[in-house]
């Protein structure tokens, strides 16, 4: 049974990458215990990042744990099509890959829904958000990188908005995502530009009261975000 993502509102989703990962089911628990809408899992292969992370045996071991919450998997991997029926069942709900690893998104698109899951797709700070837009009814998730991907604790890229609000202008349902960076001193920026699913990563997990902080993430979002009914 796949758990739905729904249109319209805010989410708040920790990138567990930044937890405690010899006690990952603990770290998880306590963000859900803290809030969370959604756990943002991001999978790396070394290759299309320079850094080694988990694949699907971790997400499954997960699910077991946590049978009803949103897993997305951030694939920061070089061929996308290659894991999608092991994340599917593995227990993945949002499969989303990266628009610069693949030479025929559509498709890459048609065999995550073939799966059951949700399909999302991100662009990198370099990569034009065209393409991306061209794109946006075939999704269900738009990110956007607000750092080079690939390690976790790097700052806000406040340069990428204009891709956020050209995003929500011509996609006014669309659920937008930001991811790298997100704290309590830059959410406004994102919010403000019209991103309404927050990944965050330091700021929430390395913060002695987490709730506060998944509060205050909601509350700035939900003072700019129009829920779509």
């Amino acid at each position: 049974m796949v758990n739905r993502l729904c249109k319209g509102g805010c989410m708040i989703g920790p990138s567990i990458l930044n937890s405690d990962l010899s006690r990952l089911a603990e770290e998880c628990q306590r963000m859900l215990d803290a809030g969370a809408d959604y756990l943002h899992l991001d999978v790396m292969d070394g290759h299309f990042v320079p850094n080694l992370t988990f694949g699907a045996p971790v997400v499954a071991c997960l699910r077991k744990k946590f049978p009803g919450v949103i897993f997305e998997v951030h694939m920061m991997v070089s061929k996308p099509e290659q894991w999608i029926g092991d994340m599917a069942k593995s227990g993945a709900d949002i499969y989303t890959f990266h628009l610069e690893a693949s030479q025929d998104p559509e498709n890459v698109i048609q065999m995550i829904k073939k799966e059951g899951m949700q399909a999302g797709c991100g662009i990198k700070p370099n990569t034009p958000v065209q393409p991306l837009s061209d794109l946006a009814t075939l999704l269900d998730v738009l990110l956007i990188m607000t750092v080079e991907p690939g390690f976790g604790g790097q700052s806000f890229m406040a340069d990428m908005m204009p891709k956020v609000k050209y995003l929500r202008q011509n996609h006014p349902d669309a659920m937008i995502e930001v991811d790298g960076g997100l704290s309590l001193k830059t959410i406004e920026v994102a919010a403000s530009a019209g991103a309404n699913l927050i990944v965050s990563g330091s700021a929430v997990v390395k913060s002695d009261d987490p709730k506060s902080v998944i509060e205050e993430l909601r509350n700035t979002v939900k003072k700019f975000h129009k829920r779509v009914e």
